[in-house]
Protein backbone atom coordinates (compact mmCIF):
# COMPACT_ATOMS: atom_id res chain seq x y z
CA UNK A 1 0.00 0.00 0.00
CA UNK A 2 0.84 3.70 -0.93
CA UNK A 3 0.29 6.86 0.26
CA UNK A 4 -0.74 10.21 -1.39
CA UNK A 5 -1.81 13.21 -0.48
CA UNK A 6 -4.61 15.24 -3.08
CA UNK A 7 -5.32 18.76 -3.38
CA UNK A 8 -8.73 20.65 -4.12
CA UNK A 9 -9.90 24.19 -3.81
CA UNK A 10 -12.97 22.97 -1.83
CA UNK A 11 -15.43 25.81 -4.10
CA UNK A 12 -14.30 23.62 -6.74
CA UNK A 13 -14.77 20.18 -5.07
CA UNK A 14 -14.45 19.63 -1.64
CA UNK A 15 -14.27 16.79 0.51
CA UNK A 16 -17.51 16.67 1.65
CA UNK A 17 -18.37 16.67 -2.20
CA UNK A 18 -16.79 13.65 -2.75
CA UNK A 19 -18.65 12.54 0.62
CA UNK A 20 -21.91 13.18 -1.02
CA UNK A 21 -20.98 11.49 -4.18
CA UNK A 22 -18.94 8.69 -2.31
CA UNK A 23 -16.69 8.30 -5.55
CA UNK A 24 -15.58 10.02 -7.96
CA UNK A 25 -12.48 10.11 -10.63
CA UNK A 26 -10.11 12.81 -9.98
CA UNK A 27 -9.40 14.19 -13.71
CA UNK A 28 -8.41 17.40 -14.73
CA UNK A 29 -5.02 16.17 -14.04
CA UNK A 30 -2.27 18.61 -16.64
CA UNK A 31 1.16 18.16 -14.75
CA UNK A 32 3.45 15.31 -15.86
CA UNK A 33 5.05 14.91 -12.89
CA UNK A 34 1.53 14.87 -10.68
CA UNK A 35 0.04 12.42 -13.66
CA UNK A 36 2.96 10.30 -13.32
CA UNK A 37 1.99 9.64 -9.47
CA UNK A 38 -1.58 8.90 -10.77
CA UNK A 39 0.23 6.15 -12.91
CA UNK A 40 1.57 4.84 -9.72
CA UNK A 41 -1.26 4.15 -7.59
CA UNK A 42 -3.10 1.61 -7.21
CA UNK A 43 -6.61 0.35 -5.59
CA UNK A 44 -6.79 0.60 -1.59
CA UNK A 45 -3.67 3.38 -1.75
CA UNK A 46 -4.52 5.88 1.23
CA UNK A 47 -5.46 9.35 -0.08
CA UNK A 48 -5.34 12.65 2.41
CA UNK A 49 -7.60 15.22 0.53
CA UNK A 50 -6.20 18.28 1.28
CA UNK A 51 -8.20 21.47 0.59
CA UNK A 52 -5.62 24.46 -0.77
CA UNK A 53 -7.15 28.51 -1.45
CA UNK A 54 -8.65 28.36 2.17
CA UNK A 55 -7.84 30.74 4.81
CA UNK A 56 -5.98 27.86 6.85
CA UNK A 57 -4.61 25.42 4.00
CA UNK A 58 -4.49 21.66 5.33
CA UNK A 59 -5.56 18.14 5.15
CA UNK A 60 -9.36 17.68 6.17
CA UNK A 61 -9.75 13.72 5.57
CA UNK A 62 -9.10 10.71 4.21
CA UNK A 63 -9.99 8.92 0.95
CA UNK A 64 -8.84 5.32 -1.12
CA UNK A 65 -7.60 5.15 -4.53
CA UNK A 66 -10.76 2.38 -6.09
CA UNK A 67 -8.82 2.07 -9.56
CA UNK A 68 -5.67 2.07 -11.43
CA UNK A 69 -4.86 4.68 -13.91
CA UNK A 70 -6.60 4.91 -17.04
CA UNK A 71 -7.45 8.02 -20.00
CA UNK A 72 -9.04 11.02 -18.24
CA UNK A 73 -12.06 11.44 -20.93
CA UNK A 74 -12.12 15.05 -20.63
CA UNK A 75 -8.80 15.79 -22.73
CA UNK A 76 -11.03 14.17 -25.58
CA UNK A 77 -14.16 16.89 -25.15
CA UNK A 78 -13.54 20.57 -27.03
CA UNK A 79 -16.30 21.51 -24.67
CA UNK A 80 -13.73 20.56 -21.53
CA UNK A 81 -11.49 22.91 -19.34
CA UNK A 82 -8.84 20.23 -19.66
CA UNK A 83 -9.35 19.82 -23.59
CA UNK A 84 -6.26 18.81 -24.66
CA UNK A 85 -6.50 18.73 -28.32
CA UNK A 86 -2.87 17.25 -29.05
CA UNK A 87 -4.20 14.06 -27.22
CA UNK A 88 -5.53 11.36 -28.64
CA UNK A 89 -7.97 8.36 -28.01
CA UNK A 90 -4.98 6.13 -29.30
CA UNK A 91 -2.33 7.86 -27.46
CA UNK A 92 -3.78 10.09 -24.38
CA UNK A 93 -1.18 11.40 -22.49
CA UNK A 94 -3.60 12.32 -19.10
CA UNK A 95 -4.96 9.68 -17.01
CA UNK A 96 -7.39 9.90 -13.87
CA UNK A 97 -8.21 7.45 -10.85
CA UNK A 98 -11.11 6.56 -9.34
CA UNK A 99 -11.02 7.78 -5.50
CA UNK A 100 -13.44 7.33 -2.95
CA UNK A 101 -14.64 9.11 0.21
CA UNK A 102 -13.00 7.42 3.93
CA UNK A 103 -13.53 9.61 6.45
CA UNK A 104 -13.60 13.31 7.53
CA UNK A 105 -11.13 14.87 10.10
CA UNK A 106 -13.54 16.80 13.24
CA UNK A 107 -10.79 19.72 12.42
CA UNK A 108 -7.97 20.22 9.31
CA UNK A 109 -4.14 19.41 10.10
CA UNK A 110 -3.27 22.74 8.79
CA UNK A 111 -0.16 23.50 6.92
CA UNK A 112 1.46 25.52 9.83
CA UNK A 113 0.73 22.17 12.14
CA UNK A 114 2.23 20.08 9.54
CA UNK A 115 4.92 22.52 9.47
CA UNK A 116 5.66 21.48 13.10
CA UNK A 117 5.53 17.55 12.61
CA UNK A 118 9.23 16.13 12.26
CA UNK A 119 8.00 13.74 9.38
CA UNK A 120 7.21 16.36 7.27
CA UNK A 121 10.31 18.69 7.34
CA UNK A 122 11.49 17.44 4.08
CA UNK A 123 7.88 16.98 2.72
CA UNK A 124 7.60 18.54 -1.01
CA UNK A 125 4.04 19.82 0.14
CA UNK A 126 6.15 22.34 2.75
CA UNK A 127 8.69 23.97 -0.24
CA UNK A 128 7.94 27.09 -1.51
CA UNK A 129 6.58 27.28 -4.96
CA UNK A 130 5.56 23.43 -4.79
CA UNK A 131 2.54 24.04 -6.64
CA UNK A 132 1.97 19.64 -7.43
CA UNK A 133 -1.79 18.73 -7.25
CA UNK A 134 -0.59 15.44 -6.08
CA UNK A 135 2.11 14.13 -3.72
CA UNK A 136 3.39 11.01 -2.31
CA UNK A 137 3.23 10.34 1.61
CA UNK A 138 5.16 8.12 3.62
CA UNK A 139 3.97 6.01 5.66
CA UNK A 140 5.71 7.87 8.93
CA UNK A 141 3.64 11.08 7.29
CA UNK A 142 0.57 8.96 7.13
CA UNK A 143 1.31 7.46 10.62
CA UNK A 144 1.88 11.30 12.14
CA UNK A 145 -1.27 12.60 10.81
CA UNK A 146 -3.48 9.78 11.83
CA UNK A 147 -2.26 9.80 15.24
CA UNK A 148 -3.24 13.70 15.07
CA UNK A 149 -6.75 13.51 13.31
CA UNK A 150 -9.93 13.72 15.03
CA UNK A 151 -11.91 11.16 12.67
CA UNK A 152 -15.68 11.87 12.38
Amino acid sequence: MAYWLMKTEPEAFSLDDLAARGQEPWDGIRNYQARNFLRAMRPDDGVFIYHSRVAAPGIVGLAEVRSRAHPDPTQFDPSSKYYDPQSRPEAPRWDLVDVGFRARFAAAITLEELRQIPEFADSPLLRKGNRLSILPITAAQWDSVLGRANIV
